[in-house]
């Protein structure tokens, strides 16, 4: 399972890439907004750091403003992935780029019969959210274990790219339902590697070997 990173923020970008655990960027509107910087600007920085893909969102509601907002951000990088709506427009948008060799990720997916109609249109990611629909009292890791089963019958190369990630739970669940990818924030990778028996472990070891080297 690949695990991209939910930010825009660069220094932890770069921090975290320096693990080797990073495969990747999403990144959407209000994410860059609260980082204060360009938005150009700051997609061309974090392609500079991650050789993955890097998720970045067309604000068009039509066809003509997506094609040419995406054609725009395509030129800041070769990793740049293009993040789109799962709509009528947003879909024919995906169809019209994956045709010309590129990368979309279709967001904002809440249901399976959306995710057929990306995988339809060709895209090379769907990003169902998780939190969300947990946020009204049903269980988001459903819908990714029935795209799964969907995709799985008919073979689909699109891939379940899971969005709207809480906690370890949603990321434990995803591997064993079989998603491709996890799109986390950056605390909560670093909150993955922990655990207070590990902690406990590191020291009684060196506990012991203090004790060992004293004698």
């Amino acid at each position: 399972m690949l695990f991209f990173l939910d930010t825009a923020d660069i220094k932890t970008i770069e921090k975290l890439n320096n693990y080797g655990l990073v495969d990747g960027v999403t990144t959407n509107p209000s994410i860059i907004a609260k980082s204060g910087v360009d938005f150009k600007q700051t997609i061309q920085a974090i392609c500079s750091i991650v050789k993955g893909p890097v998720s970045a969102e067309v604000m068009g509601d039509t066809f003509d403003e997506m094609i040419k907002e995406a054609n725009e951000l395509s030129k800041i990088a070769k990793n740049v992935c293009i993040k789109l709506p799962t709509t009528m427009e947003g879909l024919k948008a995906c169809r019209y780029l994956t045709d010309h060799g590129v990368q979309t990720n279709l967001t904002l997916c809440f249901s399976v019969t959306q995710a057929i109609m990306v995988a339809k249109a060709g895209a090379t990611f769907v990003s169902p959210f998780i939190g969300r629909w947990d946020d009204v009292s049903l269980n988001g890791l459903n819908i990714i274990s029935d795209i799964k089963k969907v995709y799985q019958n008919y073979n689909v190369k699109t891939k379940i790219l899971a969005a709207s990630i809480r906690h370890n739970v949603h990321v434990l669940e995803c591997a064993k339902i079989g998603a491709d990818v996890v799109t986390i924030p950056p605390a909560l990778l670093e909150k993955m590697s922990q655990h207070p028996l590990t902690t406990q472990g590191i020291e009684i070891f060196k506990n012991d070997w203090k004790l060992a080297n004293s004698k």
